[in-house]
C-alpha cells in the first residue's frame, strides 16, 4: 500500500482514499458518540453552521472544542461525552482540526475518520477494500501533531502487517504536545481521563466512514467483517 501523510494545507488534489486522523480529540469523541448510541454525526464547517443546523433540528446534539458555549449541548471531550445517552440522536460536531480535515477531502471516493480507538477496524477496512494508495490526513498542528502522525503511521502499518506492535506509536502520542496540554489543563473543556481515553487501542470494533448526504458531510459507524 502506497501511504502518504499530509497536513491539511498540503492537500492540493483530491485523494482517492483518505484516512483523516484526529486522536486528541475529535475522532475519539466521534467514536464515543457512536458507542453512546448516536446514529450519525454531521461534520460542520463552522460554529455558525453548527448552530444553524441545531436551530433547524432542535433535537440534534451540537458539540464544539473548548469551553461550553450558548447553543451547544456538549464539548469535544470523550471523558465528558461518555456519560451522555445519545441513543438514536444526530450529533453536530465542529472542531479545530478533525472536522476541517474531513471536509477538506469530502470529494474523495472513500473517507475514513480515525484515532487509536478504531485503529484495527480502520486498517481492516483498508485491507478489505484492497486500497493501493491511501492519503492519511494528519490534522493537528498543520500536519506536525505527533499523536496524529503516530496513529496514521500505525494504521498504515497495521493495514499491511496485522501483527504490528502499537507500543512505540502510543508512546509517541502520549508524549505529544496535545497530550501535555490536555493533561496540564492548558486547553478548556477537558476531562482528566481524556488523554487515557484517546490512547485506548481498538476500544471500538467499528470504522467510521464519512460521506456526502444532501450537501452535508455525515459520519457513520461501519462494521467491518
Amino acid at each position: 500500500m502506497d501511504a502518504r501523510f499530509l497536513g491539511i494545507p498540503e492537500l492540493i488534489e483530491v485523494p482517492s482514499v483518505a484516512v483523516v486522523v484526529d486522536v486528541m480529540r475529535a475522532f475519539t469523541v466521534a467514536a464515543w458518540a457512536f458507542a453512546q448510541g448516536a446514529e450519525k454525526i454531521v461534520l460542520a464547517g463552522s460554529l455558525d453552521e453548527a448552530l444553524t443546523l441545531k436551530d433547524r433540528h432542535p433535537d440534534w446534539v451540537a458539540l464544539k472544542d473548548g469551553p461550553p458555549a450558548p447553543g451547544f449541548d456538549a464539548v469535544n471531550s470523550p471523558g465528558l461525552l461518555r456519560s451522555i445517552d445519545l441513543g438514536g440522536r444526530t450529533v453536530v460536531q465542529k472542531t479545530t482540526a478533525g472536522t476541517v480535515g474531513a471536509l477538506a477531502v469530502k470529494e474523495a471516493s472513500l473517507v475514513l475518520c480515525a484515532g487509536f480507538v478504531v485503529a484495527e477496524a480502520t486498517a481492516r477496512l483498508l485491507r478489505t477494500r484492497e486500497c493501493d494508495s491511501v492519503t492519511f490526513v494528519v490534522t493537528g498542528e498543520d500536519g506536525h501533531a505527533d499523536e496524529d502522525l503516530a496513529c496514521a503511521q500505525y494504521i498504515a502499518r497495521r493495514a499491511t502487517e496485522a501483527g504490528a506492535d502499537a507500543a512505540e506509536y502510543l508512546r509517541r502520542a502520549g508524549g505529544s504536545r496535545a497530550a501535555t496540554e490536555l493533561a496540564e489543563g492548558v486547553r478548556q473543556g477537558v476531562h482528566p481521563d481524556d488523554v487515557a481515553l484517546c490512547l485506548e487501542l481498538d476500544r471500538f470494533p467499528f470504522a467510521m466512514v464519512a460521506t456526502l448526504e444532501d450537501s452535508l458531510m455525515v459520519l457513520r459507524p461501519y462494521a467491518v467483517p
